[in-house]
């Protein structure tokens, strides 16, 4: 497989007529060959439309040939080898290491999904006889869920595999019996066309339906506008900032047919510390902090935005600690020259906002280092937190908010104040726990994940991953995009009533012959 500038619109590749783009090579930004042709209005609508044509056909494959189908994706990219880390390398600025684990991450959540189907638990399928002889008579119902429609997924900029073109969107998507059409990110354009080979080249090896996954590059705005807007596609799947998450959303709800985008957007992670344990473990929670927040540059969606503790000397410790490990880190390259731009203009307005000081930065980028980000650790108190809402706002990149507090009474106030957020940390021993159950039911109602003695960078691809949360993090809060449940999004509810045996679905006859778990008459029976 070749890089050569082209789309995937279902068996075919395309080169793009609407202009062209480069992609940038962020540690020196300059530009890397070759071109790619951008998308016009008619390149989205034939993929949109095959992506119509392919959907009865597709929701009804076996759970079988699902499976298999996502399974034959994770092996092509794979079949990949060194020439897909070797390019995501070069557009992204990331270590090969990083780009290595994401890589298996990216298997690893098609994987799942296909257990995920094969286990079928995702249908719901349930039975409820009739009872001919009630007054008023029941009759016969069984329920199960389907696939809502074409999915269109938006590749994120900070994970060129994971959450791009075959990321969780897309696998969750085709597990449940959508067809994809995707829109690359801009950030990594050879990276999202071999990908993209490899999810065509499965597809024709498993005899999907041709429709059932295109890629598309294009101006953001246009492009990612006409898609949502276009009447084949059914529901939306984006991760990326708060501003484009909700111009899709405004889209998707002016729509004839409004329809659900789940999207992905902004949130500051708070981290909370409790008295006791940051007298016990100060150095250790110090260095694992600045570790989670220059991660990967300190650009996850998961990144530690902010502390929040007693104004003590054990913070004052702690602070000491952070200063050391952060003087210690390099400035490192960001993903995009404009992901780079708003993280140096992020710092210096938060530097700005009153009360706020500097408590230490990392490494000053040499003059070689091209879209290279310094750590910062700023600091408040809670006061000035409070009444100033633009402290609250994410700044993308590894910068974090230190916020004093004068009580645990006004750390709870500060707790109250926070928007919704992916997660809320908790670093407590046994002798805080009278603190922190205040705490906990507060937390419930702002994160989507609550951790204990750790921190959040890290989102394990597993059955009871929650990666969501209360809005602005995500747009739905009952929805994750990492785990088994993300296939959830893309299906709905149907009711199938006193129904001729001949023409129940598979899942619902009574001779069970998908071997599925059953709700019948109100408990569940195992095969």
């Amino acid at each position: 497989m070749t890089i050569q500038g082209t789309m995937i619109i279902g068996h075919e590749r395309r080169l793009g007529t609407a202009g062209s783009i480069k992609a940038i090579d962020p540690s020196t930004n300059t530009e890397m060959e070759p071109s790619f042709g951008l998308a016009n209005s008619d390149d989205v609508d034939d993929a949109c439309e095959l992506a119509r044509l392919a959907f009865d056909t597709y929701r009804e494959t076996t759970p079988e040939q699902r499976a298999v189908f996502l399974e034959s994706i994770a092996d092509e990219i794979m079949a990949l080898g060194s020439d897909l880390l070797d390019r995501a390398h070069r557009e992204t600025g990331l270590p090969m290491a990083r780009l290595e684990g994401e890589r298996g991450r990216t298997m690893n959540q098609l994987r799942l999904f296909a257990k995920v189907v094969r286990d079928g638990h995702y249908l719901n399928a349930t039975l409820d006889s009739a009872l001919p002889e009630r007054a008023p008579p029941r009759p016969d119902l069984r329920l199960r869920k389907i696939a809502l429609g074409p999915v269109a997924v938006f590749g994120a900029s900070n994970f060129p595999l994971a959450f791009s073109v075959a990321g969780g969107d897309t696998a969750s998507a085709l597990a449940a019996g959508c067809p994809v059409v995707v829109k690359a990110h801009s950030a990594h354009l050879g990276t999202s066309e071999l990908v993209a080979q490899a999810v065509q080249s499965a597809a024709r090896k498993c005899n999907m339906p041709v429709g059932v996954f295109s890629c598309l590059i294009g101006d953001g705005r246009q492009i990612g506008q006409e898609l949502v807007s276009h009447p084949a596609i059914q529901a939306v799947g984006f991760t990326g900032s708060r501003q484009g998450g909700m111009a899709l959303m405004r889209t998707a709800a002016q729509r004839h047919q409004p329809i659900p985008v789940y999207a992905e957007m902004s949130s500051i992670n708070p981290v909370f510390l409790m008295p006791h344990a940051l007298t016990n473990k100060t150095a250790q929670i110090a260095t694992g902090f600045v570790d989670s927040l220059t991660l990967g540059v300190g650009q996850f969606c998961t990144n530690p935005g902010l502390v929040i503790a007693i104004d003590s000397h054990e913070l004052d410790q702690f602070l000491d600690a952070a200063r050391t490990a952060m003087q210690a880190k390099a400035a490192a390259t960001m993903l995009t020259p404009g992901i780079h731009q708003a993280y140096v203009k992020g710092t210096a307005q938060l530097k700005q906002v009153a009360g706020v000081t500097e408590i230490a930065e990392g490494q000053a980028a040499s003059p070689s280092q091209a879209c290279a980000a310094q750590a910062q650790l700023l600091s408040c108190n809670a006061p000035q937190f409070l009444s100033q809402p633009e402290l609250r706002d994410e700044v993308f990149g590894p910068a974090s908010l230190v916020v004093r507090c004068a009580s645990l009474d006004e750390m709870q106030t500060v707790a109250e104040s926070l928007e919704g957020q992916l997660t809320a940390t908790v670093h407590a021993t046994a002798a805080d726990y009278d603190y922190v159950q205040p705490l906990l039911p507060v937390l419930e109602r702002k994160a989507g994940r609550i951790l204990f003695n750790g921190f959040p960078t890290g989102v394990e691809v597993c059955h009871a991953m929650v990666h969501g949360g209360p809005f602005p993090s995500t747009s739905d809060s009952r929805t994750t995009s990492v785990g088994a449940t993300a296939i959830d999004r893309f299906l709905r509810p149907v009711c199938y009533q006193a129904f001729p045996a001949e023409l129940l679905p598979a899942s619902l006859r009574d001779d069970n012959p998908l071997g599925l778990a059953r709700v019948v008459d109100g408990a569940l029976v195992v095969k």
